[in-house]
């Protein structure tokens, strides 16, 4: 309290400053709380614009439900958001983007338009066998749907199964079937190895389906999975040109490595065609030796051997038939020549034998199939900078290479590319000078161009505005003020009072200045004042009029 009454005392600068409020007209101090009212709201705005923080994208392409789902969560957490121009994205201070979105997952949102597994956990009492079987084939297709959307090409994914009902007779059960439906991404497109990975996800998902009842179409209507493709069937594949792109690709990487420690990086240029064979053959080749050896297997053996008994002549008219018979000489262990022997009835022995020998066949089966993308042919060309020169002067200039440096490039880039004569590659090497500004690096990035430097810039132009903002409203508006209201120093006073003793200042009725010695103030009585007056107001009644509605005016607006 006594520090109040101290402040609020007479004579104390806190007491002259509410005197000096007090004595304002009307006009004065609304111009004044006007101008304290401005400055105040000009630091409070930009206070907060400075630290108004940044939004970045929470969500984008939500469903509505999903979209509704997520507005509600944030207004729950006191979170704020606004929406992108067209609604396509809710944003929301970049800082805390990655917390919302892991407290949104712990709520199962966004769900993507689709239910999963989740839905058998509030499954219901009393529920029939179709409607869980139905509820298992919703979540089923859900999950299989968020799978695919995980894909970075897919923006969207819907799956569609049809799985037939169970049935006791083997003849009569049916195998499920899929639909996929999928929407790209803006300038995304799925390969023919993506597609086939759907197809063998949803195939696998499912029990008893395989991969040709499974149908994939993007939003345009096109079917993914057509295997007869005239395209394709014609053998017009685009990975064939992205292989034969990535094998160049390799061979020049290898011609690079090579030759960049020896001339410098940027004193080459390499480029490599290559022929690769995309043909699909498959040979088959019997082959049989014309002429077995004797040591061969022999698969059969047949022999057989037939006696036919045949009765000789009964006498032969004449007289060699009267002769007594010759002696035997041994025609039993030495047989006729003919095969014919007689034996001792006097009959003759016929002897058939037939011998029939197989061996096996020596044949050989040979089934080849060629590989796809084999390399044909290989055609390398090779161009190389002149050497730079410094001589005595300091000046540099080119000179070509010599032969012998040439013919060892040559034989380094034969050795990284796998030269093959017998294939038919070609290498050809050349040295030339480049055209100036071929081997320049790129010009650095100027400041005002960096992005670091404008982030940075901005940064910097948003204190800098705080900063401004707040001199003018201290000087501009504040400083002012405070002159205004605040008691003038002891010095002035003193001067003021010093004057004042000295002598009064003011006009007379012609406009001319006229000061009063305190000797002649003093001598002027309240009557000689009162005479002058009157005089004055009889001589010039209208400076006297105009006096007199001034004051009146001033009490007005003092009561105002």
């Amino acid at each position: 309290m006594a520090t109040a009454q101290e402040a609020a005392a007479p004579g104390s600068p806190i007491q002259q400053v509410i005197d000096n409020f007090v004595a304002m007209s009307a006009r004065q101090k609304l111009a004044l709380m006007a101008a304290l009212a401005a400055g105040i709201a000009l630091i409070v705005g930009v206070l907060l614009w400075s630290k108004s923080a940044d939004y970045a994208v929470l969500f984008s392409n939500l469903e509505e439900r999903d979209g509704g789902a997520i507005v509600t969560a944030l207004q729950q957490q006191n979170v704020p958001y606004k929406f992108t121009p067209g609604g396509a994205a809710i944003m929301v201070p970049s800082e805390r983007v990655h917390d919302i979105r892991l407290q949104l997952a712990a709520q199962g949102l966004p769900r993507g338009g689709m239910v999963g597994f989740e839905l058998m956990e509030n499954q219901k009492l009393g529920v029939s066998q179709f409607h869980e079987q139905v509820n298992y084939q919703r979540a089923l297709e859900g999950e299989l749907a968020r799978t695919i959307q995980a894909i970075g090409s897919v923006a969207n994914a819907r799956v569609h199964l049809a799985i037939p009902k169970r049935s006791a007779f083997l003849r009569d059960q049916q195998k499920p079937t899929a639909s996929v439906f999928v929407n790209m991404r803006a300038g995304r497109d799925l390969n023919g190895a993506q597609v086939a990975g759907i197809v063998h996800l949803v195939s696998s998902s499912v029990p008893n389906m395989d991969n040709g009842s499974v149908s994939v179409i993007d939003e345009t209507g096109k079917l993914l999975t057509n295997t007869n493709d005239p395209l394709r069937a014609a053998g017009l594949d685009p990975t064939q040109l992205r292989y034969v792109d990535e094998l160049e690709s390799t061979y020049v990487r290898r011609i690079e490595t090579i030759l960049e420690p020896m001339v410098g990086k940027g004193n080459f240029r390499a480029q490599v065609t290559a022929d690769v064979d995309f043909n699909r053959v498959e040979q088959t080749d019997e082959i049989y030796k014309p002429n077995p050896s004797p040591q061969q297997a022999i698969r059969s053996q047949q022999t057989s051997e037939v006696l036919t008994r045949d009765p000789g002549a009964q006498g032969v008219p004449g007289a060699l038939s009267n002769q007594p018979p010759v002696p035997a000489t041994a025609p039993i262990t030495t047989p006729e020549a003919n095969g014919a022997a007689t034996g001792a009835d006097g009959n003759v022995l016929t002897r058939n034998t037939n011998a029939t020998t197989n061996y096996e066949v020596d044949r050989s089966i040979q089934h080849t199939k060629r590989a796809m993308g084999t390399i044909r042919r290989l055609s390398v060309a090779v161009v190389i900078n002149h050497r730079t020169v410094t001589d005595k002067n300091g000046k540099e200039t080119t000179e070509a290479l010599s032969d012998e440096e040439i013919a060892r490039i040559n034989n380094l880039v034969r050795e990284a590319m796998g030269f093959n004569a017998e294939r038919g590659d070609s290498l050809n090497v050349a040295n030339s000078a480049f055209a100036a500004g071929a081997t320049e690096a790129l010009p650095d990035l100027p400041l005002w161009k960096d992005p670091e430097m404008i982030d940075l810039g901005k940064q910097a132009l948003r204190y800098l505005l705080v900063i401004a903002v707040l001199a003018y409203v201290a000087f501009g508006v504040i400083k002012p003020l405070m002159k205004t209201l605040a008691p003038k120093p002891a010095g002035e006073e003193a001067g003021g009072a010093a004057a004042a003793g000295e002598g009064e200042t003011g006009y007379d009725e012609e406009g001319a200045e006229v000061s009063l010695s305190s000797g002649a103030r003093q001598a002027s009585s309240y009557e000689a004042k009162l005479a002058r007056a009157r005089e004055t107001a009889k001589d010039n009644p209208k400076l006297v009029a105009n006096l007199i509605k001034e004051w009146l005016g001033a009490n007005e607006e003092g009561r105002k």
